[in-house]
């Protein structure tokens, strides 16, 4: 058998200038590498999926109990608001009853002295008062009534600032009646 060694001669002359030790580079093996780079690529994704879908179903939980506060939150502002009404009245209300107890006889002795000047062919429709001013709206068969009216309101003393607003005299009906609006201001 004939043996012939093609390697170029320096290659012989590393290899023996060492004896007994032989170096080179291990035999690598690379599907197994490129085997290893994709089993850990695969357990990444794996993991970073199971990490974004409890993170997911953590924040749909958050969602839930946010909407949940959400519904008992608007149901007590509800609640508040009715609170704030009914406050709102009762303040009225106190405010009514303090006026009254104020003066109680005052009103009393408006609604007299209103009712002693009144004719007997006249009648009081409305009758509003604030603060001192009274607005007076009503009918009469004449103007002769309405002027008894205002003269008598001016005569009491208890009546100032007597004016005649406006009349109307109604001519549709059988027996015309003439309307009235009268502003005083009570001095009692």
């Amino acid at each position: 058998m004939i043996k012939i060694n093609l390697a170029p001669e320096r290659g012989r002359r590393r290899k023996v200038g060492f004896k007994g030790i032989k170096l080179g580079l291990p035999a690598f093996n690379l599907g197994m590498l490129f085997g290893v780079v994709y089993l850990a690529l695969v357990l990444g994704i794996g993991l970073y999926w199971w990490f974004l879908t409890s993170t997911k179903a953590s924040l749909n939980a958050d969602i839930d109990r946010a909407n949940q506060d959400l519904t008992l939150l608007k149901a007590q502002i509800g609640q508040e608001s009715k609170v704030r009404d009914l406050a709102n009245e009762l303040r009225k209300r106190v405010d009514v009853i303090e006026a009254i107890t104020k003066a109680p006889g005052q009103k009393i002795q408006l609604v007299e002295a209103f009712a002693s000047v009144i004719p007997s062919d006249l009648w009081v429709t409305a009758f509003e008062e604030k603060s001192g001013q009274i607005k007076v709206t009503g009918s009469a068969f004449s103007p002769t009534a309405i002027a008894d009216f205002m003269s008598n309101l001016r005569s009491s003393g208890k009546f100032k600032d007597v004016d005649l607003v406006v009349t109307r005299r109604d001519l549709a009906r059988p027996a015309p009646l003439v309307t009235f609006e009268v502003t005083c201001r009570y001095e009692g």
